[in-house]
């Protein structure tokens, strides 16, 4: 059972960290084959600063002798009514795009070519007509505004990617009626035979720094920005959720090692006569790492199919973003990657190998004179409580917790708790000989003037007391799963309990207002804010403006949100970090970065911020960091009245409602539904935003949820298979302890005590260590990954609940195994010793 559950639990961490390899693997291909896709045969393409910029530089770009065809691109967030998620459409110049993107020429479902510059036609990619359940001829409701816009179905896109969803029109009739006329989103250029690339690139960014500073980016598609970008959007995400998939195989490394330490504990004797009669110590080596690496190989094989099928099954029903909403929209399909099945497989036998490694040097040094003689196992297993390099590895554990992140990633943070686990579990048999030789002390003690004494704690606690070695062994599965348990629970229920902490903060109004549909074209003008601040029973009414920037080429775009903010009490509008700083004088424009912004820019406040806005590079006055967990590559906020004034964009996504004194909300949302556009706003109460927020966190961490799952039943049954092997080992044990006038019952106690004492000691154990890693998951790992804190929360009901299965599978066990051991006889049993 326990050469099983070893192979479990490294087939489990093999399927799931090759899972998610290829999960991740997929989707991230699928999503920059599709920007590709967008791309064409494009040699350079040329972007802005902003999400928008003047349509006046296409034709700078489109008269260079270098430039062949020069395709602009209109790139739309077009909002869907009732809250779907937004249509991606791509307005295009049908002239020039068949010379660089030609598999995004519309073909008419009427035949007629000229179609495809009607001002109505809106051609869909298969995914998006089904997506949208609709078909050639239909009409499609967008939202511009508060008013609905209305455009046909005019043919499909042949030859776009399987999955995708996008639509594609003239671009002139996309400016027109999505209201944004002379903007553009890029420029797609496609230089002469001959010109060097890298060159005019170069050469074509030094010119438009100079005459546009701050405004433009050019690239290539797919380049070395456009990759970084794309990775750096989920790839603290994906390599924590790889990481925490690796608990499962990390803990398949200790089960190895209890299996194979119990293994060469009981064949001791068989090792030392092997010796005795000429089989060399190298070939004893060998033949300890052979078995190990068998279930290493077991494991790793069953992993590697196991989670190819995973990968396969969740990419078909989950999509590839695993719940957090990274590459929505595109449906990636699973491939097998050689390269990636042979580093999984190297790992499953690497732990394999790592866990029988102390085992299988022990039987080949150990002396055949002192290793056939019975009981002479503790004295093989005293190695194993030398307390040095347990504490060298907890101080090292220390001194990386404290490094800086590498490539932005908690590297030595991910070391520090691999340190800190095996530090705590090679301290285990000094921890373990200490507890129980103080117990016995103390009952010895309590009990000296009894006349009675009882056996069965009696007979236990001198057990364990002297036999810190086994149980050592038998502590270091219940160690290992359970502190990795308390870790991961603990970092979730922080994070959750955090988040929602923020949520009730950042949502002080009785109402909250928006146009019913996301995306980026649906908003509310300054008359229709002025009817919803003089809606009957509304005292008071915020707004916000939610955009975005581009501030690095290599990282994702920052949000921008301008909203009302109290000029003396700018805290009522944030969750501010630290303190706030004033100007000396007022003559910026004030800015408050979030968390992430601060740590992925090295901005602190006091210092002078550069943003974006309607073409120019404005400063802006860094007044303090606010905590935001909803934009993990960064937010910055601005006050609305700076934004309008700088921009002329006085339209907003979001209002806040303050309501009149007895005014029920009931009564407020009919007020406001009674407005001339009221019926496309969605009206929620703080209360219904923060639930919905909460199950979006919940989808987010459901692979979390079951991998912490998976990390509580491989515990179970590594405590479970540690137990059985070690009372089934124990048999002439059993049978000494029979001769000697022991009852059967008397003996079944001492192991249910027994296992209930080790397993209360682990648990005790595993708690503290495993709330040492979750101080550096908290404090270290996620503030390096994902770039904001949290206040630490202990899911105190279910670390009680799986402790307490723990301690009621380890007895239970303990007396199964122990009516195994006993079947056979007194007599039986020990005739291996006559």
């Amino acid at each position: 059972m326990r050469a099983l559950t070893a192979i479990a639990a490294i087939a489990i961490g093999v399927a799931l960290g090759f899972a998610i390899h290829l999960i991740n693997a997929a989707a991230f291909n699928e999503f920059s084959a599709a920007v590709q896709s967008l791309s064409g045969q494009a040699d350079v393409q040329v972007s802005g600063a902003e999400p928008l910029f003047d349509e006046a530089i296409y034709s700078r770009l489109a008269e260079r002798p270098e430039v062949a065809v020069a395709s602009p691109v209109l790139e739309i967030n077009a909002s869907l009514p009732g809250g779907q998620e937004p249509l991606k459409i791509v307005g295009l110049d049908v002239f020039r795009v068949g010379y660089i993107t030609p598999d995004l020429i519309g073909a008419p479902a009427s035949g007629e070519p000229g179609d495809t510059l009607a001002s109505d036609a809106l051609f869909l990619s298969p995914a998006a007509q089904q997506w949208l359940q609709t078909k050639p001829g239909a009409r499609i409701e967008f939202m511009t505004g508060t008013e609905t816009l209305a455009l046909r179905v005019a043919g499909s896109l042949q030859r776009a990617r399987v999955g995708q969803r996008l639509g594609v029109m003239d671009i002139g009739a996309a400016q027109w009626r999505f209201g944004r006329l002379g903007k553009l989103s890029r420029v797609d250029i496609k230089l002469r035979d001959g010109v060097d690339r890298n060159a005019f690139q170069a050469t074509l960014a030094r010119e438009l720094a100079r005459d546009y500073p701050g405004r433009l980016r050019v690239g290539q598609p797919n380049d070395a920005d456009q990759e970084s970008r794309t990775s750096n959007m989920s790839r603290a995400y994906r390599v924590n959720l790889s990481v925490l998939a690796l608990v499962a195989l990390f803990t398949g490394a200790f089960l190895v090692f209890s299996t194979q330490a119990l293994s060469v504990m009981r064949r001791r004797s068989q090792f030392a006569l092997l010796r005795v009669l000429g089989f060399e110590r190298r070939h004893l080596l060998r033949q300890v790492l052979l078995e190990g690496a068998a279930l290493g190989v077991t494991g790793a094989l069953l992993g590697i199919a196991g989670g190819y099928g995973i990968a396969a099954a969740a990419l078909r029903f989950f999509g590839g973003d695993l719940g957090a909403g990274y590459f929505a929209g595109v449906q990636p399909q699973v491939q097998f990657t050689p390269v990636a099945a042979i580093v999984y497989f190297s790992l499953g036998i690497g732990v394999a190998l790592l866990g029988c490694a102390t085992p299988a040097w022990e039987a080949a040094r150990a002396a055949p004179a002192v290793a056939l003689k019975s009981g002479a196992d503790e004295v093989a297993l005293g190695r194993l409580s030398r307390p040095w390099p347990a504490i060298a590895c907890l101080v090292l554990a220390g001194v990386l917790s404290q490094l800086p992140p590498v490539t932005e990633l908690p590297v030595f943070g991910y070391l520090s708790i691999a340190l800190m686990l095996v530090g705590g579990i090679a301290l285990m048999p000094r921890i373990a000989a200490l507890a129980f030789r103080f117990a016995h002390a103390r009952w010895t003690a309590t009990t000296a003037h009894r006349t009675e004494i009882p056996a069965v704690p009696t007979l236990t606690l001198a057990r364990l007391a002297n036999a810190s070695g086994q149980a050592g062994i038998a502590l270091g599965g219940v160690l290992s799963s359970f502190s990795l348990m308390v870790a991961m629970a603990i970092m979730v229920a922080s994070f959750r309990v955090s988040v929602d902490n923020w949520i009730l903060q950042v949502l002080p109004a009785d109402l909250y207002a928006r146009i019913a549909s996301a995306g980026g074209t649906a908003g509310l003008t300054p008359r229709e804010q002025a009817a919803i601040r003089g809606a009957p029973g509304i005292a008071r009414a915020e707004f916000l403006r939610l955009r975005s920037v581009s501030l690095a080429p290599d990282r994702p775009n920052v949000a921008l949100l301008a909203r009302d903010i109290d000029p003396a009490h700018p805290e009522k509008s944030m969750v501010p970090v630290g303190e706030q700083v004033a100007q000396s004088q007022d003559r910026l424009p004030r800015a408050w970065v979030s968390e992430a912004m601060a740590d992925l820019y090295r901005i602190a406040p006091g210092e002078t911020l550069r943003l974006p806005l309607a073409g120019t590079a404005v400063p802006f006055f860094v007044a303090g960091v606010w905590r935001d967990y909803a934009r993990v590559s960064g937010a910055v906020m601005i006050e609305r009245a700076d934004y309008v004034r700088l921009t002329g964009d006085a339209d907003v996504s979001d209002a806040a409602l303050w309501l009149a004194k007895d005014v029920s909300t009931a009564d407020a949302t009919d007020a406001l539904k009674r407005l001339p556009f009221g019926a496309t706003l969605g009206i929620e109460a703080p209360s219904a935003i923060r639930a919905l927020s909460l199950r979006i966190f919940d989808r987010s961490f459901a692979v979390t949820y079951l991998l912490e799952a998976i990390a509580i039943v491989i515990g179970l049954f590594g405590v479970a298979a540690t137990f059985s092997a070690q009372t089934l080992a124990r048999a002439r044990e059993f049978g000494m302890l029979r001769h000697i006038g022991v009852t059967r019952g008397q003996i079944l106690g001492i192991l249910a005590f027994e296992g209930g004492a080790l397993t209360a000691l682990g648990i005790a154990t595993g708690f503290v260590l495993g709330w040492a890693i979750s101080l550096i998951l908290v404090h270290v790992v996620n503030p390096q990954s994902f770039h904001w804190t949290m206040q630490m929360h202990y899911p105190w009901p279910l670390l009680g609940a799986v402790a307490v299965a723990l301690l009621v599978a380890s007895m239970l066990t303990a007396l199964v195994s122990g009516r195994q051991a006993l079947s056979g006889g007194p007599i039986r049993a020990v005739r291996e010793d006559w």
